[in-house]
């Protein structure tokens, strides 16, 4: 694997640290410019909004740029919004750079996933898009911790710095480590590769003909079970602290155990994920998809039990990480004519997921049905896009039959 991909995930780890930090600094914010600790649930929602309505904006913007130019912009623009967000006395103004620094990750993430696909043989693709998503997971698992730490020790503008300081050695590593003369571009033989070299008769980027990848039933199919999939684990790990407390019976203090347990199960999928994808998708998908809602009713059935919920945090992290990074990889083969915004597309998904799944959460939660429904609503979630994907795979059937 190129060095370079590595590095995308560092700059990954970085964003996904900034997209998930916020709910441990959320009362430091509120106290330091004067709001509620309600409205600083703002900035995650802006946040969210930014990634799914910038990941095909960005996209679309950053076209006929070379891959290398595009990156650097987008991190920079990132790095510039958080150096601003941990200077501003303002609100209204830390809101906006949610927004700002939302747009230029969703535009970086896409481009940085064409181009981690592009660096790779053409049958390595699913390992490329699982160092990036390792990113998130490691996010997880030791960056929304740090950040916390950081802000106890030095307040929460120390968590803004130190994500645009962590971006630093990637800006290093794209300029040494991308060509800078090879835009991105539409591959115009089975050969070539996009972001791998120059090839022979290329055409010029389109957005027109990337955009009708979407017509694809497959494409369009991947991307919806992918939402419901993702929407499945945002539904559980926005409401983990008090499904672990109150319905569980831990105590505060074991949150970050917990959140570390999901972050090693996710990680753990995302290498599954890795070394699978790529030439035997469906051996993980229909027995992972499977465990993954036997799974979430197992835990919704079992949550009052601390030694059965535990597990149960660590297991359904690997599932949901492993089923879900092999949808995406599929998604960007299946959007092999959209070099660019393939990556968009799969970016969009997830993040319509975790607008989404904690909604639904919320919502059964607020009707009065209690934390553990929120299990029950990923159980429900992930039912939904097996059935998707069933009543797709029977329509393809009947389609070749046919033909």
């Amino acid at each position: 694997m190129p060095f370079a991909v590595y590095m995308l995930g560092l700059a990954v780890f970085a964003q996904g640290t900034s997209e998930f930090m916020l709910a441990g600094l959320a009362p430091d914010i509120a106290a330091d410019l004067d709001v509620s600790v309600a409205a600083t649930g703002a900035l995650t929602s802006a946040f969210a909004v930014g990634m799914i309505v910038g990941a095909p904006l960005m996209a679309v913007l950053s076209l006929r740029w070379p891959r290398r130019r595009a990156l650097l912009i987008f991190l920079a623009v990132f790095m510039a919004a958080h150096v601003v967000g941990a200077l501003t006395t303002d609100f209204g103004v830390l809101l906006a750079t949610r927004v700002v620094g939302a747009l230029a990750n969703a535009g970086f993430v896409a481009v940085g996933m064409a181009t981690a696909t592009g660096l790779v043989p053409a049958d390595a693709k699913g390992r490329a898009v699982s160092v990036l998503i390792s990113g998130i997971t490691l996010s997880i698992v030791a960056g929304v911790p740090a950040g916390a730490v950081l802000g106890q020790l030095w307040g929460w503008r120390a968590a803004f710095w130190a994500v645009a300081l962590v971006c630093v050695p990637v800006v290093l590593a794209i300029v040494r480590s991308i060509p800078a003369s090879i835009p991105a571009r539409a591959p115009s033989s089975a050969g070539d590769v996009p972001g791998a070299g120059p090839g022979t008769g290329a055409e010029a980027p389109s957005a027109r003909r990337e955009l009708r990848a979407l017509r694809r039933p497959r494409l369009l199919v991947t991307l919806a079970v992918a939402a419901l999939a993702n929407a499945a684990t945002f539904a559980t790990f926005a409401f983990l602290a008090p499904v672990m407390t109150d319905v569980a019976g831990f105590a505060e203090h074991w949150m970050p155990v917990v959140l570390v347990v999901f972050g090693v199960g996710s990680f753990a999928g995302v290498t599954l994920s890795g070394r699978m994808a790529d030439r035997r998708p469906m051996r993980l998908l229909v027995p992972g998809g499977a465990a993954l809602l036997v799974g979430w009713a197992a835990f919704a059935l079992g949550a009052g039990y601390g030694p059965v919920a535990l597990p149960l945090v660590l297991v359904q992290g690997m599932l949901s990480f492993a089923v879900g990074s092999t949808l995406i990889t599929l998604a960007v083969y299946a959007a092999s004519e959209a070099p660019t915004l393939g990556g968009s597309y799969a970016t969009a998904a997830l993040n319509v997921g975790a607008a989404i799944g904690p909604g639904i959460a919320g919502a059964a939660i607020g009707a009065g049905l209690g934390y553990r429904s929120a299990l029950w609503s990923s159980a429900l979630l992930v039912a939904v896009a097996l059935v998707v994907a069933a009543v797709a795979r029977a329509a393809e059937v009947r389609r070749t039959a046919v033909s």
